[in-house]
């Protein structure tokens, strides 16, 4: 499913390498938290997973696809493969939240008719059928990223990703986020989810890969739970 050879990642104005030298393999229906501070690496990871980013050394696999090779040209089709879920969750403001999550199967050539079916279907899995008239401004944090959950995937894609879905949300709208992506990977999906949320990573306890300053400095199976995760991040006191 993914597999990072020796990757590493420069950015221009970094004074330390983003990722440095990274080995990870996730197979099929994994679920996967990335975790580490601000800086450690996690968005970088997962943006070389959809292409947003490009290795300075190193090999990127993707559902077979060589990400690292691939041409500017061909990194669409590869993104059609995945459901991505960024941190912002930026909902289409004017358009409905049928409307956000329709907007993506038209564009990749459903018909009218299935896309009314994915839509009716994806809302319901996301518990989000009632809201399906209303516009993102009338929704509440936790409802819209269920939206955009719903919105990455409505095209039944085999890999998630997700980048800090719980932020700035509470405790209880967190883990109810949490648990959606659980069900989610339960019918298949292979999931990856960033965050700084120890609480959920805990209570979760599925394969935990965390990192530092670019590194991974440690990696533990799901069922590894607990360890020692002070150093890398403190306790977050949500609001």
């Amino acid at each position: 499913m993914i597999h990072l050879k020796e990757v590493s990642v420069e950015y221009e104005t970094g004074e330390i390498p983003a990722l440095h030298r990274v080995n990870l393999v996730v197979e099929r229906g994994e679920f996967v938290f990335l975790v580490g501070t601000t800086g450690a690496g996690k968005s970088t990871l997962l943006k070389l997973l959809y292409g947003a980013v490009r290795p300075t050394a190193g090999q990127v696999w993707v559902l077979g696809m060589p990400v690292h090779a691939l041409r500017e040209r061909e990194i669409p089709f590869l993104r059609r493969q995945m459901g991505i879920v960024p941190q912002d969750y930026p909902l289409l403001p004017r358009k409905t939240v049928w409307e956000n999550v329709a907007y993506g199967l038209r564009a990749i050539g459903f018909s009218d008719r299935a896309v009314r079916e994915r839509v009716a279907q994806v809302l319901a899995q996301v518990g989000m059928s009632t809201q399906a008239r209303q516009f993102p401004h009338q929704l509440s944090g936790g409802e819209a990223q269920r939206v955009a959950i719903a919105r990455a995937i409505a095209n039944r894609p085999p890999l998630l990703l997700a980048d800090e879905p719980t932020a700035n949300l509470d405790p209880d709208t967190s883990w109810e986020i949490i648990e959606l992506l659980l069900h989610i990977n339960l019918r298949g999906t292979t999931v990856i989810v960033s965050t700084h949320n120890r609480e959920i990573v805990d209570r979760a306890n599925q394969r935990v890969v965390a990192l530092d300053r670019g590194r991974i400095i440690s990696d533990v199976p799901k069922g590894g739970y607990p360890i020692e995760l002070d150093r890398l991040y403190p306790p977050i006191t949500l609001l």
